[in-house]
């Protein structure tokens, strides 16, 4: 069983930047890829973007490439999600999950397997 722990949520003024983190933990921890998913209230969740754990390889949503960079620690375990010129619109609260094994489609949430619990990011205008 894989264990996942995101942090470094907060709240932020719109135009500033946070760093969250997911960590992994229990069973060899070797994904095809981690994305982050993100759910404001009332709302789906929603992929954010996703890093390929062997190859790097990240994809993100519309809505925030340019401003959002997901990168990876193989050594740690660790996934990072970098947010810069963060908007009221990106408050929500903010999930990591891994998929074990090989996906065709990486954005529906239902490809991945575990989850993290969470960290809310607040962006105050």
């Amino acid at each position: 069983q894989v264990q996942l722990v995101e942090s470094g949520g907060g709240l932020v003024q719109a135009g500033g930047s946070l760093r969250l983190s997911c960590a992994a933990s229990g069973r060899t921890f070797s994904p095809y890829a981690v994305a982050w998913f993100r759910q404001a209230p009332g709302k789906e969740r929603e992929f954010v973007g996703v890093i390929i754990w062997s190859g790097g390889r990240s994809y993100y949503a519309d809505s925030v490439k340019g401003r959002f960079t997901i990168s990876r620690d193989h050594a740690k375990n660790t996934v990072n999600l970098q947010m810069n010129s963060l908007k009221p619109e990106d408050t929500a609260v903010y999930y990591c999950a891994a998929a074990q094994t090989f996906q065709t489609r990486l954005v529906p949430t239902t490809s991945y397997d575990y989850w993290g619990q969470g960290t809310q990011v607040t962006v105050s205008s």
